[in-house]
C-alpha cells in the first residue's frame, strides 16, 4: 500500500471516529441541555412524584359497584397492579416494549434499529417514553425540529422517571393515562367501556384488543365501524408478538387468532348507565356539600378533577330491577295511551281549551334549549317563531330507541307531551337508606326528575295518615265500623268559604263498613269522618313528623291528598310505618373519601319516633287489606287481566301492605307499597295534569303504577342475595287493639245471641 493511500485511510479513520463521538458527545449534550432545562421546562421532582392528572368522581354503590362518574374532559380512574391481569401486562409488554424490563427509559438497541431503518422497522419509544409523552407532553408537535425537541426531553423524563418508580407502577401509570376514546381514559373506563367488566376480569382476547388501540386508539377502534377490521387485524399483531416473546404457545395464537373481534360496548356518559336521574341529584348535593368542606389548604374540592369517592346507599343490582321494571312497563302503557288519543282532536290533551293548550305549548317552547339559544344569540321573536315553524332534522325519543326524523320544534314539543313520565323510589325503613331512584323515564330527553323536583297531587295515597292519627289518639281498631253515608263538615268549623260535603267514586253508599274495608276500597265519606274526629291540624301534624316537609294548609280536603306532595316525601313517610312507629330521615350517601382513601365525611341518619309500635302495626294491618280484597287486590290474583297490566299475573302471597292513588281525572296514578324491610313508591303521570286517560281503568294508581312496583318486587324477590323479606309484619307483644275482624264478627254475634237469650227470659 503506498504512503499516500495509507494517509488517506488514516484521515478517514479519524474522520469516522471523530463523526462518531462527535455525534456521541452532541446527544450527550442535548442530553445534558435538555436536562438542564436549555431546551424548554421540565418537570420538577415534585411533579414526577405526583404528576397532575384529572381525576374523575366515582360514585360506588352499596354493593361495591361503579354506578357513575363526574368529569369535564377525562373519565379516569387509577387503579392499582395488583388490579391488572397479568394476560395484559404481558401483552404490553409483547407488544410495545420487549426490553421493558432491561432498559433504563430508553431502547438503545430499538432506536439503533429506528435510525437504520429511517423509522420503517418500528419504533424505538419505550412504555416509559410513552407514558412521559402521556404526562409531559400536552400535545405532539407538527413542526418537525419541535418535535425532536419533544421527543429528547421525553427521553430525559422517562430516565428520571425509571429512577423514580418500579417497572410494575410505570406499566400501572401507562395504562392509567392512556386516552381510549369514547370517554374512555385509563384501563378501568376502558374496561368498563369496551366489555363492560373490571380491568382484573379481562380475559385474553379483550386484554389484546386494548393493547392493540395502543398504537392509535381512533384507528384500530374495535367500536368504530371503518376500524373494526383494523382492529382485528392489529389484535392478531398482539398474538403473534406474545408468542414470539414466549408468552402463548403457536398452537394458542393460531386459535387466538380465528376469534371474531367481540366487544360489549357500554357508553359512560351523564346520560347513559344507571341512576342517571339520582347522580344529578347527587352531583347538586356534592357541589353545595364543597363549599362546606373545603381542602386543608382552603381550596375547594373539584368534583370533576379531585378524584373523590362518593359511596352511596343505592344497590346497583335493585336500581337495574327498577329502571327494567319501569321500562317494561312504561313502555307497555305508552301504546294505549297513543290508542286512546287517536279520536281526540285535542291530544295529547283533555279538559281544556285550545287558549289553554297554545300556552302549554307556548311554555314548553320557551323553556327549550333551541329557545334559550336563539335568545342567547339575539334573534328576534319573529325570526324564532319562523324557527319553531320550520321542519328540520332531528333525533327523538320512542320506547324503541331514538329515531330520526324531521318535524318542526312546535311538533316535536305536542310530540314529547304525549309521553306518560313515572317515577320510582325505594328505601330501607329501618336505615333510611334509599336503594333505588329512578326519576323518570329517560333522562337524556325527559330532564324534570319525579322523585324529589317535582310534586304532584297524592290523592288516596293520604289516607293512611288520616286513619293512622285516629289509631295513635284514639285507638281505633281496623274492626270498627262507621256508616257509609254523605258526610258534611260544616265552613264554620275549620274556617273553609264553603261547606265540605265528599263524595265516593261512583256515588256509591249505604249501609256499614269497617275501617279496614273502608281504606281498602278507599271510601271517602269515611275517610272525612275520621279526620273531623281526630281534626285536621292533628293529621297535618303527624304526616309532617313522619316525613312530609312540604308546608301545607290544615283543612279536611287533606284527607283526600288534596295536596301536592313529592314522591320521596310520601315514600320516606310509608317508611314510617313499616319501621314500627320510628321516623329514619331518608339518606343516600354514606361516606366521602378524596383520591387517597382519606375518610372526609361519614353520615349518619337521624331518627325520631311518630307513632307507637302497636298504633304503626294497625295502620300496617290495615294497609294490607288494600291488598288482600281492595283497590291492590290484583298483587295477589291470578286470573286474566287486561294487557295494559304489564306483568300479570303477580301472584304474591306475602305480606304486603300498600295504597293506591288516583287524583281528578286521572291526572296522577300512584302506589305505595311497603314490605317488612322495602318500601317502595310509584308514580305515573303526564307532564301536564290535563295530559291523561280518560276512565279508571287505565288511568288509575292501581294500572298506572301498580305494576311498576310489582315487576320491581318480583325481580327483587328473585335475586336471593337482596334478601328482600317475605315474612309478615311483626306484631307487637302487648296488642291490645283488635287487627282480627273475622274473629271480631265472630265475637259480636255470639255475645248477640246470649244477650237475645237473656232478653228472651226475661220477657218470659
Amino acid at each position: 500500500m503506498s504512503e499516500k493511500k495509507t494517509v488517506n485511510f488514516r484521515i478517514l479513520i479519524k474522520w469516522f471516529w471523530g463523526l462518531l463521538l462527535g455525534g456521541i458527545l452532541s446527544i450527550c449534550l442535548v442530553f445534558l441541555l435538555a436536562s438542564w432545562g436549555a431546551l424548554g421546562e421540565l418537570p420538577t421532582f415534585e411533579e414526577l412524584e405526583n404528576p397532575k392528572n384529572d381525576l374523575a368522581t366515582e360514585i360506588i354503590s352499596s354493593d361495591g359497584k361503579t354506578i357513575g362518574k363526574y368529569y369535564l374532559k377525562a373519565n379516569r380512574t387509577p387503579i392499582k397492579y395488583k388490579d391488572l391481569p397479568e394476560n395484559l401486562v404481558k401483552a404490553l409488554v409483547a407488544t410495545e416494549d420487549e426490553r421493558f424490563y432491561e432498559h433504563s427509559g430508553i431502547d438503545f438497541r430499538g432506536l439503533a434499529r429506528a435510525v437504520a431503518k429511517l423509522g420503517k422497522g418500528g419504533g424505538a419509544s419505550t412504555i416509559t417514553q410513552q407514558l412521559a409523552k402521556n404526562l409531559f407532553t400536552k400535545r405532539a408537535s407538527s413542526n418537525k425540529i419541535k418535535r425532536i425537541i419533544q421527543k429528547v426531553k421525553e427521553w430525559v423524563i422517562a430516565v428520571r422517571l425509571e429512577r423514580q418508580y418500579t417497572k410494575k407502577e410505570i406499566i400501572t401509570m401507562y395504562l392509567n393515562t392512556q386516552d381510549f376514546i369514547f370517554n374512555a381514559v385509563g384501563i378501568r373506563s376502558a374496561a368498563r367501556i369496551y366489555f363492560g367488566k373490571e380491568p382484573k376480569d379481562l380475559d385474553l382476547q379483550e386484554s389484546a384488543i386494548i393493547v392493540a388501540m395502543l398504537k392509535n386508539p381512533r384507528q384500530f377502534n374495535p367500536n368504530r365501524k371503518i376500524s373494526k377490521k383494523k382492529s382485528l387485524n392489529r389484535r392478531n399483531v398482539v398474538f403473534a408478538q406474545m408468542y414470539k416473546n414466549g408468552f402463548i404457545t403457536e398452537q394458542e395464537k393460531d386459535s387466538l387468532q380465528k376469534l371474531p373481534l367481540k366487544i360489549k360496548f357500554t357508553p359512560e356518559s351523564h346520560s347513559d348507565g344507571l341512576a342517571t336521574y339520582f347522580r344529578e341529584h347527587l352531583k347538586k348535593f356534592l357541589k353545595d356539600w364543597v363549599k362546606k368542606n373545603p381542602k386543608a389548604d382552603g381550596e375547594l374540592y373539584d368534583i370533576y378533577k379531585d378524584g373523590l369517592k362518593v359511596y352511596v346507599t343505592i344497590d346497583s343490582r335493585m336500581q337495574q330491577y327498577a329502571e327494567e321494571a319501569m321500562t317494561e312497563h312504561m313502555s307497555n302503557l305508552q301504546k294505549y295511551f297513543f290508542a286512546e288519543h287517536k279520536k281526540n282532536k285535542n291530544a295529547p290533551f283533555y279538559d281544556i281549551e285550545r287558549d289553554d293548550i297554545r300556552k302549554i305549548i307556548n311554555r314548553a317552547k320557551t323553556n327549550s334549549d333551541r329557545y334559550k339559544r336563539m335568545k342567547a344569540e339575539g334573534k328576534s321573536d319573529k325570526e324564532i317563531e319562523k324557527a319553531f315553524n320550520t321542519k328540520t332534522e332531528m333525533s327523538v325519543f320512542s320506547w324503541k330507541g331514538d329515531r330520526d326524523t324531521v318535524m318542526t320544534p312546535y311538533d316535536s314539543i305536542r310530540y314529547y307531551k304525549y309521553f306518560l313520565r313515572s317515577g320510582l323510589v325505594s328505601i330501607e325503613p329501618q336505615t333510611g337508606h334509599i336503594k333505588a331512584w329512578v326519576g323518570g323515564i329517560n333522562n337524556k330527553h325527559f330532564k324534570y326528575e319525579a322523585v324529589k323536583q317535582q310534586k304532584r297531587q297524592v290523592g288516596s295515597t293520604f289516607k293512611p295518615f288520616v286513619y293512622a292519627t285516629a289509631i295513635n289518639q284514639l285507638k281505633r281498631s281496623p274492626c270498627d265500623k262507621l256508616p257509609n253515608t254523605p258526610y258534611t263538615i260544616p265552613k264554620e268549623k275549620y274556617g273553609m268559604d264553603d261547606d265540605w260535603t265528599p263524595k265516593n267514586a261512583g256515588n256509591k253508599y249505604g249501609g256499614e263498613l269497617t275501617l279496614q274495608r273502608a281504606l281498602a276500597n278507599s271510601v271517602n265519606v269515611i275517610t272525612a269522618r275520621l279526620i273531623d274526629e281526630v281534626t285536621p291540624i292533628n293529621v297535618a301534624r303527624l304526616a309532617k313528623s313522619a316525613g312530609i316537609s312540604t308546608e301545607f294548609q290544615a283543612n279536611p280536603s287533606i284527607a283526600l291528598g288534596a295536596i301536592d306532595l313529592t314522591l320521596l316525601e310520601m315514600t320516606s313517610a310509608y317508611s314510617t310505618f313499616a319501621n314500627k312507629g320510628m321516623r329514619v330521615t331518608p339518606m343516600f350517601i354514606t361516606q366521602i373519601e378524596d383520591k387517597n382513601g382519606t375518610v372526609l365525611e361519614t353520615f349518619v341518619p337521624k331518627t325520631k319516633e311518630v307513632l307507637s309500635e302497636e298504633s304503626a302495626y294497625v295502620v300496617l294491618n290495615l294497609m294490607e287489606g288494600v291488598t288482600k280484597f281492595g283497590s291492590g287486590a290484583r298483587l295477589r290474583t291470578t286470573y286474566n287481566r287486561p294487557k295494559y297490566i304489564t306483568g300479570y299475573p303477580y301472584s304474591f302471597n306475602n305480606a304486603i301492605a300498600g295504597k293506591t292513588g288516583t287524583t281528578q281525572n286521572q291526572s296522577d296514578g300512584w302506589f305505595m307499597g311497603t314490605v317488612p324491610n322495602l318500601t317502595t313508591g310509584v308514580w305515573t303521570g303526564g307532564e301536564d295534569r290535563s295530559t291523561h286517560f280518560i276512565g279508571l281503568d287505565k288511568g288509575g294508581g292501581a294500572s298506572m303504577s301498580l305494576p311498576t312496583w310489582a315487576i320491581f318486587m318480583r325481580k327483587c324477590y328473585e335475586d336471593k342475595s337482596l334478601n328482600i323479606s317475605k315474612a309478615d309484619f311483626e306484631e307487637p307483644n302487648d296488642l291490645s287493639i283488635n287487627v282480627d275482624c273475622e274473629k271480631h264478627e265472630q265475637k259480636k254475634d255470639e255475645k248477640g245471641n246470649e244477650e237475645k237469650k237473656d232478653g228472651d227470659a226475661d220477657d218470659f
